[in-house]
């Protein structure tokens, strides 16, 4: 198993930390080049503009958008944002997955918050029956889904705050700054 994890900005370090702590070989993906013989690719959060702009400047969006129509693709926050097929404003996405995504949308820093989430997707693939600690930071909202698209995780009023669809995957939390490292487990196994 070889994970990438798009290393333009954000918190990638975090989450080749923790793949590493599962024993999962990681390369830090810049250019198009760094995606071949990947099972899978973690976007990470950061700013998902500048993420997007870095994308277009290295010539990634293309060997990206066919690398998510094959293999197996999780975006973190701003990664979120920019798997999606939609954040309501003006940005290179990738279009790939089936949802909506408002950015910031539970407000700015000082609003960041964390919350324990009963995901039933995720305690099924873990065997755990723990709920999952989430951090929110600056989070994106996952506004709706279609398609393919399916909700796996919403607060307790409702909202959706992760969506998979097929071995797509996306969160608007920030997984890779807890010790928990079920969610990684669990992207693992749709790289597999």
């Amino acid at each position: 198993m070889k994970i990438g994890v798009l290393a333009l900005q954000g918190d990638f370090a975090e989450h080749i930390s923790t793949l590493r702590r599962l024993g999962v070989e990681t390369v830090e993906v810049r250019l198009p080049g760094h995606l071949d013989d990947l099972n899978g690719l973690i976007l990470p959060g950061g700013e998902s503009t500048t993420i997007a702009r870095l994308a277009v400047a290295f010539g990634l969006m293309e060997p990206l958008r066919d690398f998510g129509r094959e293999k197996a693709i999780w975006g973190t926050c701003a990664g979120a944002i920019f798997l999606s097929k939609d954040a309501k404003r003006d940005q290179p996405l990738l279009g790939l997955m089936d949802i909506t995504v408002q950015r910031n949308a539970f407000g700015r820093q000082v609003d960041s918050f964390e919350v324990d989430l009963d995901i039933p997707e995720l305690k099924a693939a873990t065997r755990t029956e723990a709920p999952y600690h989430a951090v929110f930071i600056r989070a994106p909202l996952i506004e709706s889904v279609s398609g393919a698209a399916q909700p796996i995780a919403t607060l307790p009023d409702g909202r959706i705050v992760a969506a998979r669809q097929g071995k797509l995957l996306a969160t608007s939390f920030h997984p890779e700054l807890t010790p928990d490292t079920r969610f990684h487990e669990y992207f693992l196994s749709l790289a597999e």
